[in-house]
């Protein structure tokens, strides 16, 4: 492969006015991380009283648990962001991708500093993608549980449906199943429905003094049978190791349970993550000739005003080299080989509106990725496919659907990071969430909607004007209107919005991107090569 050819002016004005616009667009994304690595506003008193009884906090727990010195990809940090009055930082339950014994593991670690660890819509939601990230990558699942269950005052929302609670105890059973090792260390109540999240467990550790498991904490059981009982006489860590049996082993301390679980770790046989079977090709990994940080410069402060995509493969793949495919034919989209960490990767990235000669190029590139067993990597920001007369003469429904349809039939793995605008049919081209890439980032630049809002502005306006069917309207109305659907849009494409719902597995600066992706392809590496699908057939 040769370099690319790098056409960005980096001392140029318009070079630095792009930076400064993204720098702040950074700052503000590491502001609302830390504020939700610390626990959100006012919650002193509750970590407070976290410390008080001696127990350590979340993203402590995890630093315990994993090796020393190694990564942790921590996912969906601001899931919950902007939801429920901000009272629930990360959902209130942080989940992500860490090494122990050298081999990957996915946690699953109740914060009960946030509302005590009950579980909200969102966390469920957060619980259930995390447990599928698992399945995709045969990940053993880490449970740091230490949660009040479910917040009953939104049971409708948590309880009866297909990936509420129940769907988290229906994808732990089936991971363990598989041969996936569920592991839980309780070190807070599990009371009801929480109960089932270490009696799934392969293997159990209690914390004494601060763990405990019941179906029916005490008031249930006084309520019910009029039986006054202490919590650790009920479900304490000794009951339930020395004679019922619901765990397996007994800690006097966290330190001693994490240093229990990392033994049981040693013993599953999973694979570790230099244990490369072969079919992911890998070559020793070489950083890229472009800093990343340029990529701060390259990405218009206008979002109106396209960017050469090309230039950011430069800055995110090994040696800065990459293959195209069809470089002249085709060119909103851009597709070719590469590697990411030694990895090799087939790339397809947006430059802008996706014509119908880049559809049919797109779906031959994911042919030819699947028929030679390549992963591949969307790299977003589309307005959505070309409409018009012409577009539409020239077959642009068919040749779209050609598109989503070999998106949707590709069985190589297939991460999508969204770094500009993912809007219409082109996010589901581009391997949008309903798509099921195994990992999907966004970049704080990102937005995700049916339109911009400045299309949206017009066609709805317009709509909303031809409902009142010949009424005479003031500019004033015609004003209000206007700002009003903006006002929806633009809130509700904000990739802050979109992350706080998991429409994404978390926001991400650019120059992380590359790692990040690394880590995701090493996965992969990991596991037998996935069984070819009934294939895609590519027709012009």
């Amino acid at each position: 492969m040769r370099a690319v050819a790098t056409k960005i002016a980096v001392g140029s004005p318009e070079f630095a006015a792009n930076a400064d616009a993204y720098t702040e667009l950074v700052t503000t994304l590491r502001t609302r991380m830390e504020w939700a690595v610390r626990g959100g506003d006012g919650r002193a008193r509750s970590i407070e009283r976290h410390l008080e009884r001696g127990k350590i906090l979340v993203r402590d727990r995890i630093d315990l648990v994993i090796d020393d010195d190694t990564p942790f990809l921590e996912l969906s940090t601001l899931s919950g962001y902007g939801q429920y009055d901000n009272s629930a930082p990360g959902a209130g339950i942080v989940t992500g991708i860490g090494l122990v014994q050298g081999v990957p593991y996915m946690f699953i670690a109740n914060d009960a500093t946030v509302k005590g660890g009950s579980l909200l819509p969102v966390s469920i939601k957060k619980h259930v993608r995390a447990q599928q990230i698992a399945d995709e990558n045969d990940l053993g699942v880490i449970y740091l549980v230490d949660s009040g269950g479910a917040f009953l005052p939104l049971q409708d929302e948590i309880f009866p449906d297909k990936d509420h609670f129940g769907g988290s105890f229906y994808r732990q059973a089936r991971l363990s199943a598989k041969g996936l090792p569920q592991l839980s260390v309780v070190l807070g109540g599990c009371t009801a429905g929480g109960a089932y999240v270490p009696a799934l467990s392969d293997e159990v550790i209690m914390v004494e003094g601060i763990g405990r498991i019941f179906l029916g904490g005490p008031p249930i059981v006084k309520a019910a049978l009029g039986e006054v009982i202490a919590p650790d006489d009920l479900g304490g860590a000794e009951l339930h190791t020395q004679v019922s049996g619901v765990s397996d082993y007994m800690a006097d301390t966290e330190h001693e349970a994490y240093g229990r679980l990392r033994e049981i770790c040693e013993t599953t046989h999973q694979r570790r993550i230099d244990d490369r079977q072969g079919w992911l090709d890998h070559v020793e990994p070489r950083a890229p000739l472009h800093p990343a940080e340029e990529i701060y410069g390259i990405i218009s402060a206008d979002d109106r005003i396209p960017f050469e995509s090309t230039e950011i493969i430069a800055r995110m793949v090994d040696g800065s080299e990459f293959s195209p495919f069809k470089p002249e034919w085709g060119t909103s989209i851009v597709c070719g080989f590469a590697r990411v960490w030694g990895h090799m990767i087939g790339i397809i990235a947006n430059n802008g509106i996706i014509f119908s000669e880049a559809a049919l190029k797109a779906t031959h590139f994911i042919e030819l990725c699947e028929q030679r067993r390549v992963p591949l990597l969307f790299l977003q920001n589309t307005s959505g496919y070309m409409v018009g007369r012409d577009s539409e003469a020239g077959g642009i429904a068919k040749n779209g659907a050609k598109m989503v349809s070999a998106v949707a039939n590709a069985t190589v793995p297939k991460y999508t990071v969204l770094i500009g605008g993912s809007y219409g049919a082109g996010n589901y081209g581009m391997c949008g969430r309903g798509f099921e890439p195994r990992f999907l980032f966004a970049w704080p630049n990102s937005r995700i909607a049916t339109m911009a809002a400045d299309t949206a502005e017009t066609v709805l306006t317009d709509i909303r004007i031809g409902g009142l069917k010949g009424a005479e309207t003031t500019e004033e109305q015609l004003a209000e209107i206007r700002a009003e659907i903006r006002g929806q849009y633009e809130t509700q494409s904000d990739p802050y919005y979109a992350t706080s719902r998991l429409w994404d597995d978390g926001l991400i600066d650019p120059i992380h991107t590359r790692d990040a992706l690394g880590l995701c392809l090493a996965l992969a590496a990991r596991q037998d090569e996935p069984a070819l699908g009934p294939g895609i057939v590519y027709r012009m």
